[in-house]
């Protein structure tokens, strides 16, 4: 196990919900980044937010970790839920209310429909 590879591994174990990202939760560096970094914040998601751009290695590797080629990841409970695209869809649907239902993640309800009233 690379360096990196343990450092992703240890993120992911001691938190409930990362997000590699593109800069950091209140810079975000990318729009696809921004777009997540968003959701969870109007949603008071307490998340870690590993900012990929200040470590190569961590940046390769956590595309090799997920075999997922893009960043943003997000992470719950130590599981890979997806991107930008996939986190946008859940949100939208309703299955990352669930999602995070499910595994204990405070959120907050009302936030989360007034993304979806916004958006349909």
């Amino acid at each position: 196990m690379t360096d990196a590879n343990a450092q992703i591994q240890d993120t992911v174990t001691n938190n409930d919900v990362v997000l590699f990202m593109k800069g950091t939760a209140s810079m975000p560096q990318c729009g696809f980044s921004s777009r997540v970094a968003g959701v969870l914040n109007y949603m008071g998601v307490q998340f870690s937010d590993v900012n990929v751009l200040a470590d190569d290695a961590v940046r390769q590797g956590i595309k090799d970790f997920s075999d997922w080629p893009t960043i943003p990841q997000l992470y719950v409970k130590g599981e890979f839920v997806g991107g930008c695209d996939i986190i946008t869809e859940m949100m939208l649907s309703g299955e990352l209310d669930t999602l995070f239902t499910e595994n204990g993640v405070s959120y907050d309800k009302d936030a989360a429909e007034k993304i979806r009233e916004a958006n349909s």
